[in-house]
């Protein structure tokens, strides 16, 4: 890497992976140069990222032991350092497992030489936990639940805004724009970016951490460049899934104000796991669908791939009625009788970046010097968002450990998406209203 003085980063998109990324450069380099750049104010009411939201599982009960550790390194900050510490809320999780998942976490905290107040319960016991919330839930299928009294949620807009400000705070600077293709000098290295808005940064490194928009930009700026082995291909696939919220009444909010993350969890041949998270302090419980799609369009002149809606927001509030059912499924396999006259009052659509294996990618690109990729947090980045950032700067580095860079690599290897529950596997446009179908 070049010596601190000389190097200059920008980095797209303020999410979780680019908001951690500065704030660990910042921390290790103070008088480097570092720009976040995204179309939304960091403060913003409202924004595209999938990390923007009321509230995100923080959990390390993964079967993946990469995962399950890096997860548990997360957790800890998460649990401990001032500057996360107030946005975590240690409730516990409750997963209703269909496979051998709940042995498969258990055996990895043992390998990992990790205690927690964790088990495994037969349903009928598990039925009668916590008050016997969970009693009118859906159990076809499941063979025991997985009960971690160590993990959680956190509040999730919250935490993100406090780690940007904190960011700024030590010298990062934020730049407020729709990036809209990446630079290149005459020996094809990526010298920075253009936005929409037609301003020019430059910088020696580029770190893509764009989400759902990294497959059109890194398409748009192939056909700007001539570079075509910039274009993400299949690596990685934008995808949506609907969340939804209740506000409880006071009696529903007496009974489940201490409630557990909820997790319905299925395996590849029937779908994504589906979550419900305690409710909020404004007493607003969530929970997200088992729906997860693509939006296939013609983002260029024969060029077709997965892409958030063109409008500003993304489209994120404008929910037909069949991903609203798909809400109300959720609340139907979880609480049956027992959440039977909640009124959905909050829909929002959340988009990602996804790859068929579900690993992120965190890696030098390799059809242009100067330019990374750090993205694809498949619907589970957040959790990682304390030390996202510490394996970037590995990254950037040329430090990676040989595992995460093998996980991480922008060409690998990757098994089929039907080994991947959570892979979007249907089409926005078959699950629109008709009249909406028309403006994708």
């Amino acid at each position: 890497m070049a010596t601190e003085d000389k190097s200059s980063y920008i980095i797209v998109g303020a999410g979780v992976f680019g908001v951690s990324t500065a704030y660990h450069l910042i921390k290790k380099y103070p008088h480097a140069s570092v720009t976040l750049v995204d179309r939304d104010a960091y403060d913003a009411d409202n924004r595209v990222a999938a990390s923007w939201d009321w509230n995100k599982v923080v959990r390390a009960d993964y079967d993946d032991i990469v995962y399950c550790r890096l997860a548990l390194e997360a957790q800890d900050i998460f649990k401990f350092d001032p500057l996360w510490k107030p946005y975590f809320h240690e409730t516990g999780i409750y997963w209703m497992c269909r496979s051998d998942y709940a042995q498969d976490v258990i055996n990895n905290y043992k390998r990992l030489g990790r205690t927690a107040d964790l088990a495994a319960y037969p349903i009928e016991e598990a039925r009668k936990l916590y008050g016997g919330l969970f009693e009118d839930a859906d159990y076809t299928g499941v063979k025991e639940v997985l009960i971690n009294k160590t993990s959680g949620w956190a509040a999730a807009g919250d935490a993100l805004r406090a780690v940007t400000r904190k960011a700024l705070d030590l010298g990062v600077k934020y730049h407020v724009g729709e990036v809209a293709g990446l630079l290149f000098d005459r020996d094809s290295r990526c010298s920075g970016v253009r936005t929409a808005g037609g301003d020019v940064l430059m910088a020696t490194h580029t770190v893509l951490c764009t989400g759902a928009y990294t497959p059109k930009l890194l398409e748009y700026s192939a056909a700007s460049s001539g570079l075509t082995d910039l274009r993400a291909g299949s690596r990685i696939v934008a995808g949506g899934i609907t969340t939804g919220m209740t506000k409880l009444d006071d009696e529903s909010y007496k009974r489940f104000a201490s409630m557990p993350v909820g997790v319905q969890g299925y395996t590849a041949a029937t779908g994504p796991f589906i979550g419900s998270l305690p409710p909020t302090p404004d007493r607003e419980l969530k929970w997200w669908g088992q729906t997860i799609f693509r939006n296939t369009r013609e983002v260029l002149p024969g060029r077709f791939l997965s892409a958030p809606p063109a409008e500003p927001d993304y489209g994120q509030w404008d929910v037909s009625r069949k991903l609203k059912e798909d809400i109300d499924h959720a609340n139907k396999v979880f609480y049956g009788k027992n959440g039977a006259n909640w009124t959905m009052e909050k829909h929002r659509i959340c988009w990602d970046a996804f790859t068929t294996s579900a690993d992120f990618i965190i890696s030098p690109h390799s059809a242009a010097k100067g330019l990374y990729i750090a993205t694809c947090g498949n619907f589970h980045g957040y959790k990682f968002f304390p030390v996202l950032g510490k394996y970037i700067v590995q990254m950037l580095e040329g430090e990676l450990s040989p595992e995460l860079v093998q996980k991480w690599a922008w060409d690998r290897e990757r098994p089929q998406p039907s080994v991947n529950p959570d892979y979007p596997r249907f089409e926005m446009a078959d699950l629109l209203d008709a009249k909406r179908t028309s403006k994708l």
